[in-house]
This record gives C-alpha cells, structure tokens and sequence, in this order.
C-alpha cells in the first residue's frame, strides 16, 4: 500500500512506536533478569509500562489513521460503489474524530485535575498527571490524522 502524502512525516509515528516498543522490551528485561539474579521484583516500573503502553496504543491508531489500516469490517462498505465507500470511509473518520474528541476534552480534564490537586502516582509517587497528560496530548494527534485523512478522501487522493 502506498503511503499516503502528510503534512506531519509517517516517520515521527514510527519512531515513536520504536522507542516505546524497545523502552517496554527493556523493562521487561531488566524485570526477568533481575529476577532471576538476585530474587528482587521490580514491580515498580509497572507504572512506566502502562504508560507506555498507552502512547504506542495512540501512537499507533495516529498512524493506523494517517494511512488507511485502521479496523473496519468490509462486508458491507465492500458491497457499495467506490463514492459510497468514500463516503462510509469519510463518515467513520468523522466518528473517529469526535470520539477522540471526547477522550482529548475528558482526558485533558482529567490531567488537569490530577495537576491541580497534586495527585500522586501508587507505586512511584510521581505526579500522576505525569502519566495521563499522554491521553489528550495524543488524541490530539490521532484528531489530526483523522482530519489529514477526510481532507485527502475529499480530494480524491486517499483510496
């Protein structure tokens, strides 16, 4: 598949993708390692994990979005003409983008709550807005690859 023409390069996605998949990798390792050794858990770095596994999740629906590989069930839109499919692809893109919408406007409230009543992550003791700031920060991105894709349907350059 051919990689649709973005303001923002693909490759900020994908390198972001790598560094999070290769930090979760790390911790992993760093966790049986340590383990093994010397019988020490280092459970603590499961807040770091579940963290990161919410940036590559965004991250990687940012990308999924940018480039057309996001999930859908083709049985139906597969049944309609190449413009009703256009119009499904741009209908669910624009459902897509208010419902990241909605996790930008809860998540950044929620943020901002944590912020301001200096709440403090359980396992660490690190701001826990720290942590859930990554929520509307990137479904900020996600919105924006959701608007990159209805503007290049509209044109007629997406497929």
């Amino acid at each position: 598949m051919e990689e649709p023409r973005t303001r923002l390069p693909l490759s900020l996605e994908r390198v972001l993708l790598a560094a999070g998949m290769g930090a979760m990798a790390l911790i992993t390792l760093a966790n049986v390692v340590t383990r093994y050794l010397t019988d020490v858990s280092l459970a603590f770095t499961e807040e770091y994990s579940v963290a990161l596994i919410v940036i590559v999740t965004l991250v990687g629906t940012a990308l999924a979005t940018a480039t057309g590989r996001h999930i859908r069930i083709d049985w139906l839109t597969g049944k309609l003409s190449p413009r009703g499919q256009r119009r499904a692809e741009i209908a669910g893109m624009a459902l897509l983008f208010f419902c990241f919408g909605l996790l930008a406007w809860y998540g950044g409230l929620m943020a901002w709550d944590e912020y301001r009543f200096e709440a403090l992550s359980p396992g660490l003791g690190h701001p826990q807005w720290l942590y859930s700031v990554w929520l509307p920060l990137l479904s900020l991105l996600v919105m924006g690859r959701a608007a990159g894709r209805i503007w290049r349907l509209l044109r007629g350059e997406a497929a």
